[in-house]
């Protein structure tokens, strides 16, 4: 099989990446790495050093492709399989590109403060980091409320890499900073990804 993820079940950029090799309907070898076990780390660290998931490697074309949004440009471009993911048109592309940003900048770091806050000492924590974080995914949150008016998904009329890095971020970002009820557009959206048979399948 020639391409192999690098991946954590629990880390949210994988999940994205996971989301899109089933989107496509890849087949794919899933190398699961544990953090804290040299050993397990140890094959990822050799091909890339910064040692951060998700990783691919095609093993037939032998390349080495980071991070969660390259990975799924990389796909889209030589196992594009049953769907690409960034549309074709140079104005749509920008927009699901733009997104895709948007929900791993103001949702997945913010979300991720909470989470490491949450893991450190008493005597560590960063009360005005969670404060700030709090803001951004409240603001974020508004954002979407709006631009989610009329549409079944993120850019276009069609799920594409925006909705793939929707999906962990909402998904994680809910249990931290819960979604106001009267958020009723993003309620939906998220409904309508969660329903979706590859982010099922990944969570699952």
């Amino acid at each position: 099989m020639d391409l192999l993820l690098y991946y954590h079940p629990l880390a949210s950029f994988c999940h994205k990446v996971l989301i899109a090799l089933y989107e496509q309907g890849n087949e794919f070898r899933g190398e699961q790495v544990e953090p804290g076990n040299p050993a397990s780390r140890e094959p990822l660290l050799d091909i890339w050093p910064v040692g951060k998931m998700p990783v691919l490697h095609d093993v037939g074309r032998g390349v080495v492709v980071p991070e969660s949004s390259i990975i799924i440009e990389y796909l889209d471009r030589y196992h594009p399989g049953n769907a690409t993911l960034v549309p074709a048109d140079p104005d749509t592309a920008r927009e699901t590109r733009l997104w895709d940003r948007f929900f791993d900048l103001y949702m997945q770091q913010p979300m991720q403060k909470f989470v490491l806050d949450r893991l450190r000492g008493e005597h560590e924590r960063d009360p005005r980091g969670v404060n700030e974080a709090a803001a951004t995914l409240d603001t974020a949150y508004g954002m979407l409320e709006a631009h989610l008016e009329g549409r079944e998904w993120a850019v276009s009329d069609r799920f594409t890499l925006a909705d793939c890095a929707a999906a962990p971020a909402l998904f994680y970002a809910g249990i931290v900073r819960p979604v106001r009820p009267s958020h009723r557009n993003l309620i939906r959206y998220f409904e309508r990804l969660m329903a979706r048979p590859s982010v099922r399948r990944t969570y699952e």
